[in-house]
Formats: C-alpha cells, structure tokens, sequence
C-alpha cells in the first residue's frame, strides 16, 4: 500500500525536476539567440555627467560597448580601470565607451568616482530612474552588464558580469567590430 501512495508521489517530483530542467533549457537558449544575433539597439537621451545629455542615435557609425554598473557593485568597481584603458585605447578608431551608472543618488556615484580617483575619459550618464537599464532588461540584470553595439546600431553582444580575464572578452569583441 505504501509503494502505491509513494509511487506516484515519485512520479510526480520527477516529473516537475524535469519540467523545470526543460523551462530552464528553454530560457538558457532563448537568452542565448536574443544575444547572439543582432538587433537594433534601443534608443536613449540620458543625462551626462558634469552636464549636457547624450543620445545612442547619434553615436550610429561608432562601435559602442555600453556598460551598466553601479557604485555598490564591486565587479563594476574592479572593471572600471580596465574599461577607461580600453575607451583610451580605441576612440581614435570608432569606439565609445558609455558607463551608465544605475544608482538611484547621483551622490553614490561621484563619491565612489572621487574616493578611488576615477575620472573616466569616457561619459558617465546617469540612469537613476533605470528608464534605460528597462529597456534593455530583456538581456539581463546582472551587474556589471556590457552590451556591444555595431555600426549600423545593432546589439551584437552581451556581457553579464564581470571577473579578472574578462577584459579579454571585451576587448576580442570591440575589434571585431572595429574591422567590419
């Protein structure tokens, strides 16, 4: 009697195991061709920091890695050297870094700029209402988050996260976008 109540419990567990192995399967590739193909970026008008505004329409015919961090975050703090060398290194042949910083108070940002004595060669542009981290929220929420734009304003490649070597990544990335 015990088998027969057991039983179907079993069943029924591995049958929810699998259904979930398979919705997970299904995410991972969806994930996987939302970022491997190219889509056109969304549009934004964000405001820079140290004043003016900034619109992605008007940087189409430069290769643009956007990447979104946070002064809470400390893989974004990690990263940030890196990206300002890179965004030094490749601007004269077509590339713009954007940092698009997502705390709330503008406040946390500039004292974690001023306390590490950043001052990035690249804009910061300051999304503290997340309007633009939602718009592309689609390829995660993973901070940090870099997204890979081509010339003609398409998304070409996203980066979640962030660990010592991935600079290696970025950089493989922006001149291949870079000789097209």
């Amino acid at each position: 009697m015990r088998q027969t109540t057991i039983g179907p419990l079993v069943r029924l567990q591995a049958l929810r195991a699998t259904s979930v192995r398979a919705i997970g399967l299904l995410l991972l590739c969806t994930s996987a061709l939302a970022t491997s193909g190219s889509a056109p970026a969304p549009d934004f008008n964000l405001p820079v920091r140290g004043g003016g505004t900034l619109s992605l329409a008007k940087l189409k015919g430069q290769v643009v890695m956007i990447n979104f961090w946070a002064s809470y975050c400390g893989p974004c703090r990690q990263e940030m050297p890196l990206l300002d060398q890179m965004a030094k290194k490749y601007k004269s042949l077509g590339f713009t870094l954007l940092g698009v910083n997502v705390d709330e108070d503008v406040k946390d940002a500039e004292a974690w700029l001023a306390k590490a004595k950043m001052s990035p060669s690249f804009p910061i542009l300051l999304d503290q209402k997340h309007v633009v981290r939602q718009q592309y929220s689609s390829y995660g929420e993973v901070m940090p988050m870099s997204i890979f734009i081509d010339r003609k304003g398409n998304i070409r490649d996203v980066h979640r996260g962030y660990k010592p070597g991935d600079e290696s990544a970025y950089l493989n990335q922006i001149r291949t976008l870079l000789k097209e």
